[in-house]
């Protein structure tokens, strides 16, 4: 069999086969591995060095690359390549024939830095604004310039709503592309940072067209506050053509011309002033992004304490599903994800704060993990080598550098499952985006941009994020539908929703107050052919729509009630979970205790991705909805899978899962031969304690100091450098066995805080090496003796303590153009002032048994 029908064998199979332990899962394509942006700073790049570095990203399991041309580097001025240029397309096609040959995607900006722009956009293309003025519209160039642009990328940036931008935008690339042989898979758009941009030089013209009247028309109720509904109308009128012409002129003319030159597209919807959702649909490959900390209840979870929550927001699962919806609701197999963009400080995020993110990410829909990311830097570069400032470093100068194959193994054993496998969600919550539109500006010319930072100025403020957090936490499984989306639905015969490549049970309406007269004919059609609809408590009392409103507001109003005498599949439901629960949509029992998850259908059998972000759970016996068998558990750290404990409780089949917070497992039906096992009860521990033995073994500043400790505390309280050390050093201990330990019954060896990665060894034999919150390994019961064991653990710590000698003496190392490098509060990078980062086991180390 070759090795590519190898690789598309079930993961299931595998696992049950016994093929596959802890070793890496064979990846159907190279997706299955996490990407990383590739910052190229000043595109002073070599064939050379582009060479070295991705023979690491492949040697460290990832599956490609998204080059970003950026700011440069001091001192390299004369390697700076041109974007575009000849020179750049050779390092282009360099770049993608080592692809090739590594086994590595290749995907780039459209641009350098960001949003789009460069030296081709002229004037009359460059993004515009306007303001009211006496009664007129006093058109404005905004004069925003492409940010962090890299040398050859400097201009002024790209008007999103004009339909001439994008054709002569991208004559720059039709010119360069076809110098060469070899293409990116795909090209990107960052999130929409066009900032001010609220006017195009034919809006008034498509205004007229759009909406039957003219913009003239609309400004005095835009600048008038006395009539509030008008305004409010008007101001729909307003935003929805912004919307209408972003979404054509820009998303979908970007990504026709993109696959029009075999391309696929990544495109950040998020931060547009439009519906995200129909945005995010234009794209082949939707992507989020994941910036900040969440501050997950995990015991043990460090959270940078100088990150600006009120400054920058922190992640939200609701709006990653605004990627995620689109893409299940039409069948595209790929989401991706900015991820950890400045998760913490420079030199001071673990491995461990890395996979709750990671988690988060997968059970709101996403399957296509970016880093942010790797900046590209010469091989001989020094520590801590070309460093870009917001990201977190996957580079090759890591303090994480050594286990990195660990935590993409992980990613890569998640990814093959959610890549291969279909949504399997129940409701469909329709997005009132015309509700949000028609709320008070601060000026007239205000344009809502939907951000991924601040949810909390716009999803959190209507009913339907409500709604949408409250079926989040209770454990229901959902998807959005925009207005456009809503019209590829079909009824199913048992009275759910499908488009061909997804399918739901119920629509779910929330509370709203304006619909568009064509979202209505919708539902009607829906209705009439059997659809199941429910509305929160309410239904919308206003057609959208200034022109003819009182006109078009009698018929929406007649339809409506026409709607509602669908009395058999048409619901007002004050109390929606009733009304739920009736037509056998039930919200998932693991929710409600807490756990986070995103159900799926593999090959049309259910399964679940569940992670434990909080402190509410540990163990216990719970229930899934799509599984009334005995379950099998896949371990995505280790690959390995076992079938829980089962019995039939009071309200059905029940399982017996232990996921302690920090935790995370796929769960499954059981295979009909395998027999569930019987609850194993590690419920008593002893402490290992006694007189360690501690050295350092290799780091900087190199030490060689050997002691013993009688209790485990930071190293950073020995004497002489240790404050700065960074690296690996080694604790030992020899302890007896408890004498009541059950013979046979494989133990757990539990590390307690650890900072940052050990691996452990007992009597010689390696048990693995604990990364992520809870530090635990299993230890075979066949390597323990009665008395006399060894427990050896080296652990490697961050990089930050060796950075604040290191930052004092070599302040040269920041030698980057533009914003050099800063710390997480944007002020100049300082590190010298940081108090020492706890380093090494900190314990308490108990074996439970």
């Amino acid at each position: 069999m070759s090795p590519l029908k190898i690789a598309r064998i079930s993961l299931w199979v595998l696992l049950t086969s016994g093929i596959v332990t802890s070793s890496p899962l064979p990846a159907q394509h190279q997706t299955a591995k996490p990407w990383t942006y590739w910052w190229w700073m000043g595109s002073a790049v070599t064939e050379a060095d582009i060479t070295w570095q991705m023979e690491r990203f492949a040697r460290t399991g990832l599956g490609g690359v998204h080059i970003i041309p950026i700011y440069g580097v001091k001192g390299y001025e004369k390697q700076a390549i041109p974007f575009l240029s000849p020179s750049w397309m050779k390092m282009l096609e360099h770049t993608l024939r080592e692809g090739g040959r590594l086994g590595l995607g290749v995907d780039m900006t459209t641009g350098t830095g960001w949003p789009f722009g460069g030296p081709n956009v002229t004037p009359d293309i460059a993004a515009k604004k306007w303001q009211p003025e006496n009664g007129q519209i006093l058109e404005q160039p905004t004069g925003q310039r492409v940010k962090r642009a890299a040398p050859g990328g400097e201009g002024l940036v790209l008007d999103p709503f004009d339909r001439a931008a994008i054709p002569q935008y991208v004559t720059r690339f039709d010119s360069a592309f076809k110098t060469v042989s070899l293409l990116p898979r795909a090209l990107y758009n960052d999130s929409y940072e066009v900032y001010g941009a609220n006017w195009t030089r034919d809006f008034p013209a498509a205004f007229k067209k759009k909406r039957g009247y003219r913009f003239q028309d609309a400004l005095p109720l835009l600048t008038d506050s006395t009539d509030q509904n008008a305004a409010a109308l008007a101001r729909i009128d307003y935003l929805q053509t912004l919307a209408d012409l972003l979404l054509d002129h820009y998303a979908v003319a970007w990504t026709r011309w993109s696959n029009g030159h075999g391309m696929k597209t990544r495109y950040q919807a998020h931060g547009s002033p439009g519906n995200i959702l129909d945005l995010y649909a234009a794209a082949d490959i939707p992507e989020t992004e994941s910036f900040g900390t969440s501050q997950f209840a995990i015991p043990g979870l460090r959270i940078d304490p100088d990150f600006e929550e009120d400054r920058f927001g922190k992640p939200n699962p609701l709006a990653m599903k605004m990627a995620s919806s689109p893409a299940h609701l039409l069948g595209k197999p790929l989401v991706s994800s900015e991820t950890t963009t400045w998760l913490a400080n420079h030199f001071k995020v673990s491995l461990s704060q890395v996979k709750p993110q990671l988690d988060e990410l997968f059970v709101s829909g996403i399957n296509h993990i970016f880093f942010h990311g790797t900046t590209y830097t010469p091989k001989d570069e020094p520590f801590p080598g070309w460093l870009f400032y917001a990201s977190t470093n996957y580079g090759p100068h890591s303090h994480f550098e050594p286990h990195f194959q660990l935590l993409n193994a992980y990613i890569e054993r998640c990814q093959e499952l959610l890549q291969a496998s279909r949504p399997d969600n129940d409701i469909l919550l329709y997005f009132p985006i015309h509700d949000l539109w028609s709320e008070q500006p601060r000026e007239p010319a205000d344009v809502r941009m939907l951000d991924v930072h601040h949810t909390e100025r716009w999803l959190a403020s209507l009913p339907f994020g409500k709604l949408s957090a409250a079926l989040w936490e209770k454990g229901y499984t959902f998807d959005y539908v925009s207005d456009a989306q809503l019209e590829l639905l079909t009824p199913t015969p048992q009275g759910g929703l499908t488009t061909g490549k997804a399918s739901y049970k119920t629509l779910l309406i929330p509370a709203s107050e304006y619909m568009p007269e064509s979202t209505l004919r919708t539902l009607q059609r829906l209705a009439k052919q059997g659809a199941r609809i429910v509305f929160e408590t309410k239904t919308p009392g206003k057609v959208t729509g200034w022109y003819r409103h009182a006109r078009r507001q009698k018929a929406f109003d007649s339809n409506l009630a026409r709607l509602l005498r669908n009395t058999g599949n048409v619901y007002v439901a004050p109390d929606w979970e009733q009304q739920l629960a009736q037509h056998a949509v039930r919200p998932e029992a693991i929710g409600r205790l807490g756990l986070t998850f995103i159900r799926k259908s593999l090959q049309g059998n259910s399964f679940y991705f569940a992670a434990n972000l909080s402190d509410r759970f540990e163990r216990g016996w719970v229930s899934f909805n799509a599984l009334q068998t005995p379950v099998e558990r896949m371990d995505p750290l280790t690959g390995k899978t076992r079938t829980l404990p089962f019995r039939n409780g009071t309200s059905g089949p029940e399982s017996y899962l232990e996921l302690l917070p920090g935790e995370s497992a796929f769960l499954r039906a059981a295979p009909p031969e395998s027999a569930p096992a019987a609850p194993v009860s590690h419920d008593r521990s002893v402490a290992l304690s006694g007189e360690w033995t501690f050295e350092f073994l290799e780091g900087r500043p190199q030490l060689t100091s050997r002691t013993r400790l009688s209790r485990l505390n930071s190293w950073t309280s020995l004497p002489d450098s240790a404050v700065y050390f960074s690296g690996t050093a080694r604790y030992s201990l020899s302890f007896d066995l408890p004498v009541t330990s059950r013979a046979g019954q494989d133990l757990l060896l539990d590390l307690g805080d650890v900072r940052e990665v050990a691996e452990v060894r007992m009597n010689g034999q390696p048990l693995g090496t604990a990364w992520s919150i809870p530090f635990r390994l299993t230890v075979p019961s066949a390597l323990l003796k009665p008395t006399d064991n060894r427990l050896e653990i080296d652990v490697t710590n961050l990089s930050a303590n060796y950075m604040r000698l290191y930052d004092e003496r070599h302040p040269e190392w920041k030698k980057f153009d533009d914003i050099n490098i800063v710390d997480i509060t944007y002020q100049p990078f300082k590190a010298s002032n940081w108090q020492p980062m706890p380093s090494g086991l900190l314990g308490p180390v108990n074996l439970f048994y």
